[in-house]
C-alpha cells in the first residue's frame, strides 16, 4: 500500500502499476487529508462560513468537498465569505486586517501542515488577536494504518509518505512494523523513488523482515524535524478523531490544548453537536482502506466526476478516485461504453 495521495497520482500518471509483474499489487491507502476529513467536518465548515459577520478561510482543495448537502462553494454562493488561503498565517493576517469580523481557518492535513497551524496559534496568542480561531481537523497517519491492518486488509508492506514523515520522523511506524511482521518504507513521490521504494520492500519480503527504512533520505531523518515537532506539541494534544470511511479511530488526531482552546472554532459556535453520516453508495471507505480500487464502485465516471463527486477521493487533487478519473478513465467499462456509440 502506498500511502500517500501524491504517490497515488504519480504511480497512475506513469504508469508505475503497470510496469510491474503482476504478482505485485499496489493498493491506495489513506494518505489524502482532503480525502478522510468526514462529512460532519464539511458541515461544520459550512455551518461557520454561514454565519453573519465570519470569513472563512481554507486551503482550495476543501472548497469543493462534498458535505450532507452543499460544499464550501456552495456556501460561497449562498453568501458566505469563503476565501482561499495558501497558509494559517494568511488568515491571521486577515483577522488583524479586520477586527469587526471573526476569521475562521480550516485547519486541514496530516502531521505535515500542523506546525504552520501552531505557529498561526501562537503568533495570534502574542498578538492578542479575539477574532481568530480554529477548525481543526488535523490527523495522524500511523494510527490510520494500525486500523487499515486491524480491519482485516491484506497489505504485505507500506510505502509509507515521505513528506508526512520529514516532520514527524519515523518512530511511530516502528511498532507497527513488528506487530503486524510488514515492512515500512518511507518514500519520496517521483517515480525513480517509488519504483526503489517498492524494491526495497520486496527485499525486506523475502528476506523475511519487517522494519522501517527510508528511502527518502534525502528530506526525512529518523528523528524529524525536532522544532516542528515541539511546536506542534506546545500547541496542540493528542485525541481521538473521525475519520472519513474509517470510522472514529483512537489517538488519531490533534485538537488545541487548554491554553489555547480559546481559538477552537467548535466550542466558540457551539459546534459539537454536528453529526453526519457519510454518502450512500459512495464506496470511499472502502478505497480508503484498501479494500476496494475506484473503478469497483457502480458509480465510478458516471454519477460520481470530480465535477459531480458522490465523495472526497474523487474531488481532490490527491484522491485515488480522481487519479482514475484522470489517467485511467478510458479503460473503465462505462467509458468504453460510450466511446462505442458515439459518431465517428
Amino acid at each position: 500500500m502506498e500511502v500517500c495521495g501524491g504517490q497515488t497520482h504519480a504511480i497512475l500518471r506513469f504508469g508505475l502499476d503497470q510496469l510491474l509483474p503482476p504478482q505485485i499489487n499496489l493498493i491506495h491507502g489513506p494518505g489524502c487529508p482532503v480525502c478522510v476529513t468526514p462529512v460532519e467536518s464539511i458541515d461544520r465548515a459550512i455551518t461557520v462560513a454561514l454565519q453573519p459577520g465570519v470569513i472563512f478561510c481554507s486551503f482550495g482543495d476543501m472548497l469543493r468537498v462534498p458535505g450532507s448537502s452543499c460544499d464550501l462553494f456552495g456556501a460561497k454562493a449562498r453568501g458566505a465569505d469563503v476565501r482561499v488561503v495558501y497558509s494559517p498565517l494568511d488568515a491571521l493576517r486577515l483577522a488583524q486586517k479586520h477586527p469587526d469580523r471573526e476569521v475562521v481557518f480550516f485547519a486541514v492535513g496530516f502531521e505535515t501542515t500542523a506546525p504552520a497551524t501552531g505557529m498561526a496559534v501562537l503568533q495570534a496568542k502574542q498578538l492578542g488577536l479575539k477574532n481568530f480561531s480554529l477548525l481543526v481537523a488535523h490527523v495522524l497517519v500511523p494510527p490510520a494504518l494500525r486500523a487499515i491492518l486491524l480491519g482485516g486488509a491484506k497489505i504485505d508492506g507500506f510505502l509509507a509518505a515521505g513528506h508526512v514523515c520529514t516532520v514527524s520522523g519515523v518512530e511511530d511506524y516502528y511498532p507497527i512494523a513488528r506487530e503486524f511482521s510488514v515492512p515500512i518504507v518511507v518514500t519520496g513521490f517521483e517515480p525513480l523513488d517509488i519504483l526503489q521504494g517498492i524494491e526495497m520492500c520486496i527485499r525486506q519480503l523475502e528476506s523475511g523482515q519487517a522494519t522501517v527504512e527510508i528511502q527518502y533520505d534525502r528530506s526525512v531523518r529518523p528523528e524529524g524535524n525536532r522544532n516542528a515537532r515541539a511546536l506542534v506539541n506546545q500547541v496542540f494534544e493528542v485525541t481521538d478523531r473521525k475519520w472519513r470511511g474509517l470510522g472514529l479511530l483512537p489517538q488519531s488526531g490533534l485538537k488545541l490544548r487548554e491554553e489555547f482552546r480559546f481559538f477552537c472554532a467548535e466550542e466558540r459556535f457551539g459546534l459539537e453537536e454536528i453529526v453526519r453520516e457519510e454518502t450512500p453508495g459512495c464506496i470511499a471507505g472502502e478505497v480508503l482502506q484498501g479494500k476496494a480500487k475506484p473503478p469497483q464502485c457502480p458509480f465510478f465516471g458516471t454519477r460520481c466526476t470530480p465535477e459531480h463527486p458522490l465523495g472526497a477521493p474523487m474531488v481532490s487533487s490527491e484522491g485515488a478516485c480522481a487519479a482514475y478519473y484522470r489517467y485511467r478513465r478510458a479503460d473503465h467499462p462505462a467509458r468504453k461504453a460510450s466511446v462505442s456509440h458515439e459518431t465517428p
